[in-house]
């Protein structure tokens, strides 16, 4: 897993739950990597799982609730250090519509041992989108997150609903309504 995901998980739990939740959390856990993350770095998944239980039990905050603040908070980051990919879209709808076929695409020529999940859209209506998610990671309401986000960034009114295609959570799908 490409380590901007770990350093900005860090920066969300000090900004969140304090520098020492922060500290507590790479000096009592035996990370692999010791704690020490960059943003270009690669870093096993199972640290990250690793962080989130112990967040988890820290905060007495359920994994998914983590998982999906963690997602609308690196949006904020997606945003800041990559506009090209919001602004290529006109809509939420047509920015969700373009990870697969746009976004990851580019991804992967930065990063060509990136590991990403795997979208596919359909949009049902002009106001109705169908969008799957599959990882093996199980991090769908990380993916909740983003793409509550993005509705928010692009000012649109809607909701999003999530369930799991199979008991493990690898594959999801999310229904994304707009007002």
């Amino acid at each position: 897993m490409k380590g901007i995901v770990f350093t900005e998980l860090m920066e969300m739990v000090e900004q969140t739950f304090g520098y020492e939740v922060a500290d507590e959390l790479v000096e009592e856990n035996q990370l692999p990597s010791g704690g020490a993350y960059t943003s270009v770095g690669t870093y096993q998944f199972e640290e990250m799982v690793i962080l989130l239980q112990s967040l988890s039990q820290k905060t007495e905050t359920p994994i998914p609730d983590l998982m999906h603040a963690f997602g609308k908070y690196i949006f904020q980051t997606f945003k800041k250090n990559y506009p090209v990919f919001l602004n290529a879209a006109d809509s939420s709808f047509d920015f969700l519509e373009s990870i697969e076929k746009y976004i990851h695409v580019e991804v992967r020529k930065l990063y060509p041992d990136a590991e990403l999940p795997t979208f596919k859209t359909n949009r049902i209506s002009p106001n109705q989108l169908e969008m799957y998610y599959f990882s093996e990671r199980k991090m769908g309401p990380f993916a909740k997150g983003l793409i509550e986000s993005s509705l928010e960034h692009y000012g649109d009114q809607g909701d999003v609903q999530m369930s799991k295609i199979d008991e493990q959570g690898k594959e999801v799908k999310f229904i994304i309504n707009r007002a």
